[in-house]
């Protein structure tokens, strides 16, 4: 234990996701160490984001104005719907530049044992942007995961009565993977969703 305002630093730090106790208390002694100049910016950036971010009223993505860019943008296909658990999710794809629709971001996803429902999701929205009838085409891109698995399979049961194409993600081995390493449930999806060579 530290005293005061070293200490507050600490645990202040160690309430972040994914940083434990001596991550804080390593990125405390960084922050005591840096140049007063430095810490300033960092403590103007934290206030700034979370003054101007906000969420964006279509897909619920992260935005400075009422709509995404990726909504706002008239080349992306309103066709195509991907529907995803958070913001996080919407880089990572765009990361791989495949992807030419737009976005959903629901929020999380069902886990009953943490006491969120589909009602505690950004669900309610979703059928509300599908109403008009223009998209008709949704990828649910939740992770691969049982509470990932648990939104898919009810967004699924929504959706398709609907006469939509509802696709989920391929999941399976990674490139540069062994398959003994390869747990059961990733290997099987990967002989699921196996595909044909051509010559």
């Amino acid at each position: 234990m530290y005293e005061g305002a070293v200490q507050d630093l600490i645990d202040e730090l160690g309430r972040l996701p994914g940083v434990g106790p001596k991550s804080a208390q390593r990125i405390a002694f960084h922050v005591l160490a840096a140049d007063p100049a430095d810490v300033r910016r960092l403590a103007d950036a934290l206030i700034e984001a979370k003054e101007r971010v906000t969420f964006c009223e279509t897909c619920g993505n992260v935005a400075q104005e009422p709509q995404c860019r990726i909504c706002k943008d008239p080349r992306r296909s309103p066709t195509v719907l991907c529907v995803v658990e958070e913001a996080k999710d919407v880089v990572a794809i765009e990361r791989t530049r495949e992807f030419r629709g737009k976005y959903h971001v629901l929020g999380g996803a069902i886990n009953p044992i943490a006491g969120v429902g589909p009602d505690d999701l950004r669900i309610a929205q979703l059928m509300r942007r599908l109403a008009d009838g223009t998209v008709t085409e949704v990828i649910l891109a939740t992770d691969p995961n049982v509470e990932g698995e648990a939104t898919a399979t009810y967004l699924a049961r929504l959706l398709l009565p609907m006469g939509l194409t509802v696709s989920r993600l391929a999941s399976g081995l990674p490139v540069g993977g062994d398959l003994e390493y390869a747990d059961e449930v990733t290997l099987g999806r990967a002989f699921e969703g196996r595909r044909l060579l051509s010559a």
